[in-house]
């Protein structure tokens, strides 16, 4: 397996190498992951363990594919424990990919530290991009560490904050479904497509979730974002971040519902889930959270993902926010976050809701 020439520091976000073993997802691991680096199948356990006890370590950028039925669940747990006592593969990204749901596997998989666990129907899809980030993850893992003044902490959501965060929301919630049903209709009035945008996010620690808006543009804008890029100024300049100014692609009610920030409104679902905070950074779309790989931007992803935070209330909007700045809010709000900051933040949210810029 030629993986030499794709360290893990050099290796790009869309390549993915896998060792795998698998009978069951055999055809759908190759359809998906054959185009998107090197890829290795395994005969049984016992062979992928000798597989990636062989490995080099200049060949250690590689993930580990699991398909676990249910009679084999702990010859795969032992497979796990094996790869953790080893150093040199102890810290290798392995997923086990259930072909029975089992609620009582799952649990046992993370608590062998297993990166992740998939159950039925799974959509490959979505694996390739938890590899990749979780591939992305563990390299800024081992960049963190050396930082003198930050020492890695997984983010835990305090008792309080989580505790407001569904006093808010669901209580808004509760008093806003009149106004979000008259804009669910209005919005299939007004174009034709779905009354909500979902698009995958990258939010605490690198996770990937589902995230939810009202639609504000036409169908398939995601897919025109690389031809306006190159023919569309930046709103902010030489940045990982793009907006422009006047997007065509916003319909004549998303103009409002941007503006208004109705269109955010969704994302109280986001935070009933857990997946995102009422106040923290903003959530980031794949392709500008791959960019983000320094040691002082991934700090911002050690905090809690939030509908709002200090980029909303400092300069909601504003062309001339650098990227510096945001670095510097981002990080500034992961060390000084509490209960009273974002009750503080929320307060001085409201006046900014009805902003001047289109954005």
């Amino acid at each position: 397996m030629n993986v030499q020439e794709n360290t893990a520091f050099g290796m790009p976000q869309s390549r993915v190498n896998v060792i795998y073993y698998a009978n069951q997802y055999d055809a759908a691991i190759i359809a998906e992951f054959s185009d998107r680096g090197n890829l290795k199948k395994a005969g049984s356990f016992a062979n992928l363990f000798e597989i990636v006890n062989k490995l080099s370590v200049y060949e250690l950028d590689v993930s580990i594919l699991v398909e676990v039925q249910p009679s084999a669940v702990s010859e795969a747990l032992g497979l796990v424990e094996a790869l953790k006592k080893n150093w040199l593969s102890r810290n290798l990204v392995v997923v086990f990919l259930l072909t029975e749901k089992d609620p009582s596997v799952t649990a046992m998989a993370f608590a062998a530290r297993v990166a992740d666990c998939y159950s039925p129907d799974i959509s490959f899809a979505d694996v390739t991009l938890r590899l990749q980030f979780l591939s992305a993850y563990k390299i800024l893992n081992e960049q963190l560490k050396d930082l003198p003044e930050a020492p890695l902490q997984l983010y835990k959501i305090p008792f309080l904050k989580r505790l407001l965060d569904l006093a808010i929301s669901l209580t808004a919630l509760f008093f806003l479904s009149p106004v979000l049903l008259v804009i669910a209709i209005l919005i299939k009035l007004d174009s034709k497509g779905p009354v909500f945008y979902t698009s995958k996010r990258v939010g605490t620690g690198y996770k990937i979730f589902d995230f939810y808006k009202f639609r504000s543009m036409r169908v398939n804008a995601d897919k025109e974002v690389e031809n306006l890029k190159a023919t569309t100024a930046n709103q902010y300049g030489q940045s990982a971040f793009f907006k422009m100014k006047n997007d065509p692609r916003v319909t004549k009610l998303g103009n409002f519902l941007r503006n208004s920030s109705i269109d955010e409104l969704p994302q109280l679902f986001n935070v009933i889930k857990g997946d995102m905070s009422i106040v923290g950074n903003r959530p980031l779309p794949l392709y500008e959270a791959e960019q983000l790989t320094t040691n002082e931007w991934s700090m911002r992803f050690l905090g809690p993902a939030g509908i709002t935070g200090l980029w909303q209330i400092i300069k909601r909007g504003k062309s001339d926010m650098s990227d510096r700045e945001r670095k510097k809010l981002d990080n500034f709000y992961n060390k000084k976050f509490s209960v009273w900051l974002d009750l503080k933040i929320i307060l001085m949210t409201i006046p900014v809701l009805l902003q001047k810029e289109k954005v």
